[in-house]
């Protein structure tokens, strides 16, 4: 019986030891919208269909990672290639958000420069652009990603938007310190 205790006490310290030797996972940062659920199909007010009427939905996000000195935002449809290429289509991306800074607002207004000194492009201009799969195929899968970067990046808008998009992603190589999704689905209406 006292073998067994013995065994199990150093069962136990091992265990115990093992699990204090596993790093601190920071909590991951979450992204969410008001606007529509995450996986869920996006309102007609966000995508095309809604015209020159249409608005970018309103983000938040939280669990900042410490040490972030801005963000970059990118929406996009992962259901479309273009050109035979791994390139898909950019609806919105916007960068050097402000470190401090938690939420974009419902209709980010047109521009490529905002008042906080972000920038923001998409392949139809400085803006965001809703999605706008057709309806004659599946619900296409459109996707927010936020990265959180322990640098700003000081960069313009380049001669076309593969050149911006490529730029800022080589960019933020090495200063990534956390990164959050939310998927919206959408085709035009039948």
């Amino acid at each position: 019986m006292k073998k067994l205790s013995l065994a199990f006490a150093i069962l136990l310290a091992a265990v115990f030891a093992a699990f204090a030797q596993q790093p601190v996972r920071p909590v991951p940062m979450v992204l969410t919208t008001t606007a529509f659920a995450d996986g869920t199909v996006i309102p007609l007010k966000y995508t095309q269909v809604a015209g020159d009427k249409a608005v970018s939905p309103d983000l938040t996000w939280t669990n900042v990672p410490a040490g972030t000195q801005s963000f970059m935002l990118w929406m996009h449809d992962v259901d479309l290639s273009i050109n035979k290429t791994s390139e898909d289509n950019l609806h919105w991306m916007v960068w050097n958000i402000p470190g401090q800074t938690t939420t974009l607002p419902e209709n980010v207004p047109i521009g490529e420069q905002l008042p906080d000194g972000s920038h923001q492009i998409s392949y139809f201009g400085p803006g965001y652009r809703g999605p706008g799969a057709p309806a004659s195929g599946p619900l296409h899968h459109y996707v927010f990603e936020l990265y959180a970067l322990d640098i700003k990046l000081d960069e313009k808008a380049g001669a076309t938007v593969v050149e911006t998009r490529a730029n800022i992603f080589k960019l933020m190589q090495g200063h990534i310190l956390g990164k959050a999704g939310y998927v919206g689905l959408f085709h035009r209406p039948q």
